[in-house]
């Protein structure tokens, strides 16, 4: 490898603020800020999203109604500029 022209790849603490998590990984990432994690200090990132608080990961995620916006939708508009057929339920 060429000397110089590879950016420094070394051990980042990454700090996901929104529920206080914190894990070590290797980056090369530019930071400002450092922090000390288990009695040694390393570069900071802060991020607000990682798989400890993401709602897929933590299994908190919501279920979205798309079937009750849909009828919502056609019952306010009807088929006016549909291009679909409207179903007629009994």
């Amino acid at each position: 490898m060429k000397e110089g022209i590879h950016p420094d790849y070394r051990e980042v603490l990454f700090h996901d603020v929104s529920n206080d998590f914190k894990f070590i990984t290797r980056s090369t990432i530019g930071t400002r800020e450092t922090a000390e994690f288990e009695g040694k200090e390393y570069p900071l990132v802060k991020i607000e999203v990682s798989a400890e608080s993401h709602p897929f990961y933590t299994g908190k995620h919501k279920i979205v109604d798309t079937a009750g916006r849909v009828e919502k939708f056609r019952q306010k508009f009807g088929s006016v500029g549909s291009k679909t057929a409207v179903s007629k339920s009994a």
